[in-house]
């Protein structure tokens, strides 16, 4: 077994940072792992198929007194920082499993602890469970939903299949149905699909865009550079480039404005000279914590993907604070922007779009994190394509010269 203990940003000097002027930016956003269970078995689910094989361990739902610490660890940072607004994002696993009741408890004991902040609610699923009770619910509490779906029947069964080998597409089509009836629509906050490069970046599109989703939020698999995503070569060819960019040109390319794709529209925002509002690509500070069923304090879930532990901390909500979580090293990493990347990342000419890419996907033995991403010439190929999509339009818009 690998050893990462010395790897970057395990070393990190985060009191030299704080001495020489560096202040961490609070969290915003906090991930409860309310369920550590799914109903589904997705091959590649970075939970349960990653190297990180810590949720066998977890208590299968967040018990109320941990949930009850993690709401006053919450309401301490917020009240510390003098936050007007925060995220939580009830998650898993598949956070449906943890019952109506718990998630209604969840959510009132939260607004009830944040007295005059704007809680905004979300709650990410596989679809396959929600119906007309959790509906109800999430109506009444103002709680968005996001469901991950990766496109058609034939895209979708290709990875996310139900514990038994079986379509999980059709309990998700009838999910989406009913969420995005006129009732409901309004709780809608986007579709999650992971590309693979077997299905058809178009027909992918086109199939997702059926269900009218306010946003489309395009990941790439997860992978390292110790285990590369499926069909990621160790050369310069970009397959993951070329099958963004054919999506990228039906999107961009529609006579109106059909959906937002995150990943798109970040590009655009970054390469219009705006801040980065996700920690897939650019450099602004990332704001998420994560809390574990257990009430381990954890940094961003998706780095279970690279290796066992990755995400640790040796924090807990009953002990410690998310204060204390922002001195964390690997916390701290990802909040000092263009100084925790690789030379290579530094000396790019897409560095402030790129950002390094997503934090999970450059990790290698014995570097660690400090590294360009394993999808560094995706990204290159799919941000030079917007550039230049973009600079061609603004040119056309430019008025003749006299």
């Amino acid at each position: 077994m690998a050893v990462h203990g010395g790897e970057w940003p395990s070393l990190l000097d985060v009191q030299g940072l704080l001495e020489g002027g560096w202040r961490p930016t609070p969290f915003r956003e906090f991930v409860l792992k309310i369920h550590s269970r799914c109903n589904l078995a997705c091959d590649y689910c970075y939970m349960y198929e990653s190297p990180d094989q810590g949720w066998r361990a977890q208590p299968r739902r967040m018990a109320r007194g941990t949930l009850d610490q993690t709401i006053a660890r919450i309401a301490e940072h917020v009240a510390a920082h003098r936050l007007p607004a925060v995220t939580v994002v009830l998650h898993g696993g598949e956070p449906l499993l943890a019952g109506v009741e718990h998630l209604r408890y969840a959510v009132a004991a939260t607004r009830a602890a944040l007295p005059g902040v704007r809680v905004d609610f979300q709650v990410q699923t596989n679809g396959t469970l929600l119906d007309p009770v959790f509906l109800a619910l999430f109506d009444e509490l103002d709680v968005r939903v996001g469901v991950s779906l990766d496109g058609d029947s034939t895209a979708n069964d290709r990875h996310r299949l139900r514990r038994d080998g079986g379509s999980s597409h059709e309990a998700v089509r009838r999910g989406l149905e009913q969420l995005t009836a006129p009732r409901y629509r309004h709780l809608f906050s986007g579709l999650l699909a992971a590309v693979d490069l077997a299905n058809d970046p178009v027909v992918t599109y086109e199939a997702l865009l059926a269900h009218d989703p306010p946003e489309i939020d395009f990941l790439l698999p997860h992978g390292t550079w110790d285990l590369p995503p499926p069909g990621r070569p160790a050369d310069r060819s970009t397959p993951y480039g070329d099958w963004l960019v054919k999506a990228f040109d039906r999107w961009y390319g529609a006579p109106v404005r059909e959906t937002r794709v995150r990943l798109f529209g970040e590009i655009l925002h970054l390469l219009l000279g705006r801040p980065s509002r996700s920690e897939t690509i650019g450099l602004s500070p990332v704001a998420t914590v994560v809390v574990e069923t257990n009430g381990r304090i954890e940094q961003v879930d998706t780095l279970k993907a690279a290796f066992e532990g990755a995400s640790g901390t040796p924090l807990h909500v009953a002990r410690d604070s998310f204060d204390d979580a922002l001195l964390v090293p690997g916390i701290a990493a990802r909040q000092i922007g263009a100084r925790a990347l690789s030379a290579e990342c530094r000396s790019c000419t897409l560095v402030r779009v790129c950002g390094g890419g997503l934090y999970p996907h450059r990790h290698r033995t014995p570097t660690g994190f400090r590294n360009p991403s394993v999808y560094c010439p995706d990204l290159y190929a799919l941000i030079t394509h917007v550039r230049d999509t973009l600079t061609t339009d603004i040119a056309t818009l430019r008025p003749p010269h006299s």
